[in-house]
């Protein structure tokens, strides 16, 4: 992404283009990058503009390259939305084999799609979506290279001086979605070490987008003079322009068995602190409910930063566009992270 960051944000025209901005890396890999890509649950939180900035790094490389995206599109605006870019969309349920096996093939996989909020009380089905559907999934791209989005919640809560997990830390779920999702990685790491499939798993916390995310759901609250839950005290979190960068870039380090990678902020922050930040920029009183715990979700993205860089989105920028995003009435997905849930119940 470009060095040139505004200082605020105005429009959700001007957010996409932000998300969706490819840096000089993606383009020069989209160049040499060979084959079409599937961008499979994309009509998702970040599926859009991931394949946006696919989209634009292809042109801006110079190459012809067939970009489609697959989802249900129970949103229809999704559907023409991405249609009007170029991204082919198809309408297909993951779940259903048949309907997975009549897919385009594609040399590059993204897989997006899963689930996670509606476990409680109905396990089976957040089951079904995590482990059924990358069976479909890697069963029918079985030649293709696949990045697979995970979650850093397959790791261990860990106490904030440990620095985060690494992708060496050894997985320990807590509650049936984040079992779900290491049962998802181990779907793919089956078909993986079976037929040879290149697979980097991808295991993201907590991409900032103006609309939604931690930063989101903080400032709406003090927005509405609520208080601001502090049980899980403290998060990283990364801007999902940088994450989309990030996450389309790993296609180039899948491997059989597959690559791990963490991708998430450098920083580890205070939820306290940056709703005092959040709070101050808002010119409002902040208010805290619950007892911090002595350990998070917590990632180390040292790895993904000495390939790929810096993030471009400093956490002082992302609080600053957020809070006057909200203050402003800024569009909102109302989709909540529950980033305070430390039970694993969801």
């Amino acid at each position: 992404m470009s060095a040139t960051l505004p200082d605020e944000i105005g429009d959700e025209e001007q957010l996409d283009e932000l998300l969706s901005r490819p840096s000089g890396k993606l383009v020069e890999m989209m160049g040499r990058l060979e084959g079409d890509l599937a961008i499979l649950g994309v009509a998702g939180k970040m599926g859009v503009t991931l394949a946006m900035a696919a989209r634009r790094a292809a042109d801006q490389a110079g190459v012809k390259k067939h970009i489609f995206g697959v989802s249900r599109f129970s949103n229809p605006a999704s559907y023409d939305f991405l249609q009007s870019r170029n991204v082919e969309p198809i309408r297909c349920d993951l779940l259903d084999a048949q309907a997975v096996g009549r897919l385009p093939q594609a040399r590059n996989v993204i897989f997006m799609a899963g689930r996670k909020f509606g476990t409680e009380g109905d396990e089976a089905a957040t089951w079904a979506a995590n482990t059924v559907v990358p069976s479909n999934i890697a069963q029918h791209y079985v030649r293709s290279r696949i990045v697979a989005f995970s979650t850093g919640c397959v790791y261990p809560l860990v106490r904030p001086a440990d620095g985060g997990c690494t992708e060496k830390t050894p997985p320990q779920p807590v509650g049936e979605y984040a079992q779900s999702c290491l049962g998802r990685e181990r779907v793919l790491e089956h078909f993986s070490r079976a037929h040879g499939t290149p697979v980097c798993l991808l295991r993201l916390n907590y991409a900032i987008d103006l609309r939604y995310g931690v930063l989101h759901d903080i400032a709406r609250r003090i927005h509405a003079g609520l208080s601001v839950d502090v049980t899980m005290p403290t998060a990283n979190a990364i801007w999902q322009g940088d994450a989309n960068n990030q996450s389309l870039l790993a296609l180039e380090l899948c491997a059989s068995p597959p690559d791990i990678l963490n991708i998430t902020g450098l920083e580890t922050f205070s939820i306290r602190q940056v709703a005092m930040e959040i709070g101050r920029e808002m010119k409002k009183e902040v208010s805290f409910a619950g007892r911090e715990a002595e350990t998070a979700y917590l990632s180390n993205s040292a790895r993904a930063t000495a390939m790929f860089g810096s993030p471009s989105a400093t956490l002082p920028t992302m609080i600053r566009w957020t809070a006057r995003w909200v203050q402003a009435g800024g569009a909102s997905l109302d989709k909540p992270t529950h980033f305070e849930v430390n039970t694993g119940k969801y």
